[in-house]
């Protein structure tokens, strides 16, 4: 399998789990206070550069609740930028 068919899997997973705190209620913001910085993490690792460091803010953002960001797919629209948008403008 392709590499940037793997980062999307992953990124579809990592997003499952992020939305988790939806389903379990009190017990998911106490998630997301780990979950959070784990993400952006993960984002950053995933997505080298200035992408991977910008998903990273979006994620912790989005993860921590702020603003009630908490159902974005930030993996999932990251991967749809950087190989279908991003590449669309080369």
């Amino acid at each position: 399998m392709d590499k940037k068919y793997k980062l999307l899997l992953w990124g579809i997973l990592f997003d499952i789990i992020g939305m988790l705190s939806f389903i379990i209620p009190f017990l998911g913001e106490f998630f997301d206070i780990f979950w959070a910085p784990f993400s952006a993490y993960i984002i950053t690792k995933m997505y080298k550069g200035t992408e991977g460091k910008i998903a990273g803010i979006i994620s912790f953002i989005e993860e921590a609740g702020i603003f009630g960001t908490d159902f974005i797919p930030t993996f999932t629209l990251t991967w749809i930028y950087t190989y279908l948008l991003k590449s669309n403008r080369k």
